[in-house]
């Protein structure tokens, strides 16, 4: 929207803040009808990066009715909070709160719990994979939904292969899990991100930016967006369920425990 600078993501420095204050500055209904909400800041995560956005709701003490957030995405930087008004009842409302006003912003718990404990598993994954001798492996997409989690590399894996790596890299995911770990977050010059990272970042990330680097314990860094545990030991069991390598891509899907 013209005007708007960039949302604050208040979870890129705190990804455990579940409840936080925010400014209100405009509700919008989009081209497909939807209402949303638009803040100076925000703790819900869009969804982006593999990652389901949080769900929760947001209210003010000043009026007796609170926007339930059901989705949340971001576009040019501004994070779009979607959902419906309604009351104690259950009755749908307008939302009628002034602009410039102080909400109060709460992230439902078990979900964003959920979400972070997949999408560190997903990066545990990749640090799995260079464990077991697949170091050449380059990460790709992940898919960090509670349905059927994965990550995609690229190289492949032989047939006779799969089973030894997949006990492989459940062996040494849960040992990691085990001795557990520090999880941590910080956006980072370039140069500093990229040796916290290997020596190289992916060709994606523009070499003047400053990208948030994800650290799982003592492991080398990787950039990303998403919220995470705060202890890898927090993941609890992870489950490689099956490998799947075809045209120079292997996926691996994995389960935690619920």
């Amino acid at each position: 929207m013209d005007g708007l600078t960039p949302t604050i993501r208040e979870y890129y420095h705190n990804m455990w803040k579940l409840h936080s204050e925010a400014t209100f500055l405009f509700n919008t209904q989009t081209e497909d009808g939807r209402q949303a909400l638009i803040l100076e800041s925000t703790i819900f995560h869009p969804q982006g990066g593999g990652q389901p956005s949080d769900t929760g709701f947001i209210t003010n003490l000043n009026f007796p009715f609170k926007f339930v957030v059901e989705d949340v995405r971001c576009k040019d930087g501004i994070i779009y909070h979607f959902g419906h008004v309604e009351n104690s009842e259950g009755n749908s409302l307008e939302w009628k709160v002034e602009r410039e006003t102080k909400v109060e912003l709460r992230v439902d718990e078990a979900r964003r719990d959920l979400n972070s404990r997949l999408h560190s598993g997903g990066h545990l994954l990749d640090i799995s994979i260079r464990n077991v001798g697949l170091g050449h492996f380059k990460p790709g997409k992940g898919y960090h939904f509670p349905d059927a989690p994965y990550v995609e590399y690229k190289g492949t894996i032989p047939q006779a292969e799969w089973q030894i790596k997949l006990e492989e890299l459940e062996r040494d995911a849960n040992a990691q899990i085990s001795r557990g770990g520090k999880v941590s977050a910080a956006i980072l010059p370039y140069e500093q991100a990229a040796e916290i990272c290997g020596g190289q970042l992916p060709d994606y990330i523009p070499k003047d930016s400053s990208p948030r680097i994800i650290k799982l314990g003592e492991n080398l860094g990787c950039p990303c967006g998403g919220t995470h545990v705060p202890d890898i030991s927090e993941i609890r069991n992870m489950k490689i369920s099956r490998i799947r390598s075809k045209k120079g891509l292997t996926k691996v899907f994995y389960n935690i425990s619920v």
